[in-house]
């Protein structure tokens, strides 16, 4: 599936491969690779409420600013899990966080396939990078918050999304 105009990049419209996932949908799996190479899909991401913050690459300044803002928000989390996803090569990703001292947010290279972009629609056709997106997964692996940022170079509504984490975790402790 090809969503044409998905997004724009340096005002040009790009293609994005995949579906426009919805709030209350499952979230699809995906095969990526953690910083040692390890191969992560949906499962190995645990059962804790996630962010999932995609970048296109983390050098550039939109994307290092988005990936440090999680980074610093998630020291006041708790019960959240944070995933930067991108196309940079885990070690790219590994030498980037060790620059930048970013330690709390998992780090997930989309290099290999692809995979995550196609299954959540934040691959871009004509770049093969990942457009800028974010998603709120509940413990139970629905979608309770999506956002595709029109214009990658864009900030996302980090305050939408932090919101969205923070009522679904208060809610889950709640219920205990």
């Amino acid at each position: 599936m090809e969503r044409p105009g998905g997004t724009t990049l340096r005002g040009t419209p790009m293609t994005l491969v995949g579906p426009e996932l919805k709030v209350g949908e499952n979230a699809p799996d995906f095969d990526v690779l953690d910083d040692s190479l390890k191969p992560v899909n949906l499962a190995a991401t645990g059962h804790k409420v996630r962010i999932f913050s995609v970048v296109p690459s983390l050098d550039t300044p939109v994307c290092d600013i988005q990936t440090k803002r999680f980074n610093d928000e998630l020291q006041k989390l708790d019960g959240i899990d944070i995933y930067s996803v991108s196309m940079d090569l885990p070690f790219a990703q590994k030498r980037w966080c060790n620059a930048f001292g970013v330690d709390n947010v998992k780090m997930l290279s989309d290099h290999r396939d692809g995979s995550f972009g196609e299954h959540y629609g934040t691959l871009i056709k004509e770049m093969r990078i990942e457009s800028r997106a974010i998603f709120v997964l509940d413990r139970d692996n629905k979608l309770r918050h999506v956002e595709y940022v029109q214009n990658v170079s864009d900030h996302p509504d980090y305050e939408a999304a932090l919101k969205a984490a923070t009522s679904i975790a208060d809610a889950a402790r709640q219920s205990k």
